[in-house]
């Protein structure tokens, strides 16, 4: 799989069978997780890819993401304006989360290009993945199904109980588990009402994954299935930092059911003394503490398992030379 900025314009090479599928990743993460968020879905893509597809990520941004200049540098020609979508040549869309800033939407600076992104998925019915935030986007600009923001963060790796009767859930592993890190969540029963799949879902985390389906398969995702062994790690570290910042009010727990029972003690120790004094040295000693963890991506077969049947879609059209909404899109 090869992972760059490729020329605008569909690419339908007439190749019965085989031909490269070009996925869109709109990466709206931080600087500090920009290049991180590249490497976990391209890889994850790359596991998950049907085996008579080659496939190709165009990579996108908002321009309303502030972004330091060494990072712009590093956009440069790698990334393209989101409304170069309108101009065709992606078969699948991956959008992912961000930080949110806002209590509403609509206060988020990126809210009208986001939203244009997401009208003209569906317009278009481009299979898309919805990504932690971005899912959240998805169905309140769709459905108008609100977030609700927890008293307290979900944070570490969850094993999850698989709906009944789902296809999409066909050879999923028995007990996937899935890293989450968010504070916001969805109604499991206000997602339903409006016609939208649970696949999985467990009493810690709420619902996890979930589905539209029909000519143009779309999941959305409140984890984090991209997520590398170590990223729970560096969010943990980062919001340790806040708070010795004062950006937070209290100290927050290491990630659920992530570290081993060594290194869970000697983090609590280490909280016994940043509590006691704020000292950044401290904040040294944590991060290597938290690099030294032999830690792995429990979670990565069932990753691998939802991305590869949300791809899966387009085998079916491929025996007859057509992806699933090129019509649409030719017209």
């Amino acid at each position: 799989m090869t992972a760059q900025a490729v020329a605008s314009g569909p690419r339908y090479p007439g190749v019965r069978g085989r031909r490269p599928l070009v996925v869109g990743l709109v990466n709206n993460m931080s600087d500090g997780a920009l290049r991180a968020t590249e490497t976990q879905f391209c890889g994850l893509l790359r596991r998950a890819a049907p085996h008579s597809f080659d496939v190709t990520v165009r990579f996108f941004s908002l321009a309303e993401v502030r972004r330091s200049d060494e990072t712009r540098a590093y956009m440069c020609g790698r990334y393209e304006p989101v409304d170069q979508l309108e101009r065709g040549g992606v078969d699948a869309l991956v959008v992912t989360g961000a930080e949110p800033r806002c209590a509403e939407f609509e206060d988020e600076p990126y809210w009208p290009s986001l939203a244009r992104i997401i009208d003209w998925a569906e317009a278009e019915e481009v299979p898309t993945v919805w990504s932690c935030l971005a899912a959240h986007a998805a169905v309140w600009r769709r459905y108008r199904i609100p977030r609700r923001r927890s008293e307290a963060k979900r944070n570490g790796v969850f094993t999850l109980q698989k709906a009944a009767g789902r296809p999409l859930l066909e050879g999923a592993p028995a007990a996937p588990v899935a890293p989450h890190s968010r504070w916001n969540d969805l109604d499991g029963a206000e997602l339903e009402a409006a016609g939208l799949e649970i696949l999985t879902f467990c009493d810690e985390v709420g619902v996890d994954t979930f589905a539209r389906t029909g000519p143009a398969t779309s999941l959305f995702f409140q984890g984090h299935p991209e997520y590398d062994a170590g990223a729970l790690g560096r969010e943990y570290v980062r919001d340790v930092s806040r708070y010795l910042r004062g950006q937070h009010p209290f100290l927050p727990p290491p990630p659920r059911n992530y570290f081993d029972g060594p290194a869970l003690a000697a983090l609590a120790d280490l909280s016994t003394r940043l509590q006691r004094a704020k000292d950044p040295v401290l904040l040294t000693e944590l991060t290597r503490l938290v690099e030294r963890q032999a830690l792995t991506a429990r979670w990565r077969d069932w990753a691998a398992h939802a991305y590869r049947m949300w791809l899966r879609q387009f085998v079916e059209y491929a025996a007859d030379d057509r992806m699933p909404h090129a019509p649409r899109r030719a017209g």
